[in-house]
């Protein structure tokens, strides 16, 4: 399993709208219900979103959804810190993630 976190901190006014496309992505998501692919993203009280992207063979069924394209168009307009990306090693999971590395 590939394991990629995302984390980036949106504007005040734009957090609201952030997660409204986040959600959006979701009921793609549960609609389509892909194959190999886990996602979680949470939303902290500074204005940070952080993306747990979970895939089996590193395959971007995730960036392929029409939500998420909509989403990631206008991104970095709402964000006072940009996206920063990388790759993650579970060191250890309870209950969290699907299964135990």
């Amino acid at each position: 399993m590939k394991h990629t976190i995302v984390r980036y901190r949106t504007r005040p006014e734009a957090a609201a709208e952030n997660q409204r496309l986040i959600e959006d992505v979701f009921r793609e998501l549960h609609a389509a219900s892909p194959d190999g692919i886990g996602y979680a993203v949470f939303r902290l009280p500074d204005g940070s979103f952080v993306h747990l992207v979970e895939t089996a063979d590193g395959s971007a069924q995730l960036t392929e959804l029409a939500a998420f394209k909509t989403f990631a168009k206008g991104v970095k307009e709402r964000c006072l810190e940009p996206p920063q990306s990388s790759e993650a090693t579970i060191v250890g999971n309870y209950r969290v993630l699907g299964a135990a590395p």
